[in-house]
């Protein structure tokens, strides 16, 4: 008599456990997540990830969301091959990134053979966007990203420092990078369109330590000022140096320096620095605050990064028009459009 209800409860486990599981819809986050900029790319993903936690809970869309995160290292070649991989799971409905522009540039394009949107919280390198209008580029533009370039960062600060500042000479650093060049290289055009005298334009290695000979050599010039287009890592490295062998000029650099842990490089050497970023700052932004506390009580302990909230952004303008198109990659990418 006991037998059958035993036998019978195991037939419905068995039945429940061969029941096809609900399928989500994915957002793809695409940052480096560990390396020196790693910091940078947590706190992108932290603020996806509260977006599609936020939608979920919202219950607006008839199956779940999910977020899920590659590292790139901030590496080209290892962000050419999270692009492959996430652009051949049907699951992903877009991609939230890349950081560094010379990732997002080439992952781009294997986004785009996929048709696969990618949405860029953080690289600002024009030719992220820029190479949609190539001839090489395939099909459809599915770039997107929502922040400014280079070419208005770079003239910008130079404006800034000649008009306001009334600074006269520029040493111009860079990292090589599609970014830091890129950067520095705008900068030095408008600078010297501005009738500023630019000593010079040299680049240095990421994961270099010591930059003392190139700052010592800067020092025998005197420029009134070093601009650098990189990441915080090399910025501080520098400022700390450019100390120490006594150079005493301002120093500026771009919102790839412009984060709390440039102090943790630098030390008290970054005090008076000039970092540029996009936009106001987000502390700033009376909009901004529902995301501040949000993000303050689901990440205590926890600083938010300079593109924090461009990803939290990012985020919820791809859900908005998965809101308008359903899961589908063809109609995602038009309703982008009108967004």
């Amino acid at each position: 008599m006991t037998r059958r209800p035993l036998v019978l409860l195991a037939a419905l486990t068995v039945l429940a456990a061969c029941s096809p599981r609900e399928k989500a819809v994915r957002l793809a986050i695409a940052m480096p997540l560990t390396g020196d900029v790693g910091t940078e790319g947590q706190g992108v993903k932290r603020a996806v990830e509260m977006a599609v936690e936020q939608a979920n809970a919202s219950k607006k869309f008839p199956f779940k969301l999910e977020a899920i995160a590659f590292d790139d290292r901030a590496d080209p070649k290892e962000a050419n091959n999270i692009a492959n991989l996430i652009a051949n799971d049907s699951s992903v409905i877009a991609v939230i990134g890349h950081y560094n522009s010379n990732c997002s540039i080439p992952a781009a394009q294997v986004y785009n053979r996929a048709n696969l949107v990618m949405v860029s919280p953080a690289s600002t390198n024009p030719k992220v966007t820029q190479q949609q209008l190539e001839s090489t580029w395939y099909g459809p533009r599915t770039v997107f990203r929502v922040v400014p370039t280079d070419d208005v960062q770079g003239p910008f600060t130079a404006d800034f420092a000649t008009k306001k500042l009334k600074l006269k000479s520029f040493a111009v650093l860079h990292d090589k990078t599609a970014y830091g060049q890129g950067l520095a290289d705008e900068f030095r055009k408008r600078f010297a369109a501005d009738g500023g005298q630019v000593t010079g334009f040299d680049g240095i290695t990421i994961g270099d330590k010591d930059f003392k000979a190139l700052l010592t050599r800067i020092k025998s010039q005197n420029p009134d000022a070093i601009y650098f287009g990189g990441l915080y890592t090399e910025a501080g490295l520098l400022l700390k140096q450019a100390r120490e062998v006594g150079y005493k000029g301002k120093f500026f650099s771009g919102d790839g320096s412009k984060t709390d842990s440039l102090f943790d490089v630098a030390g008290e050497a970054a005090d008076g620095a000039y970092m540029t970023i996009t936009g106001i700052p987000v502390e700033y932004l009376p909009s901004a605050k529902p995301f501040l506390d949000e993000y303050a009580k689901r990440f205590p302990g926890l600083s938010v990064k300079p593109f924090d909230h461009f990803g939290y952004e990012a985020a919820n303008i791809v859900l908005a028009a998965l809101e308008k198109s359903g899961p589908d990659r063809d109609k995602l990418r038009e309703a982008l459009r009108t967004i």
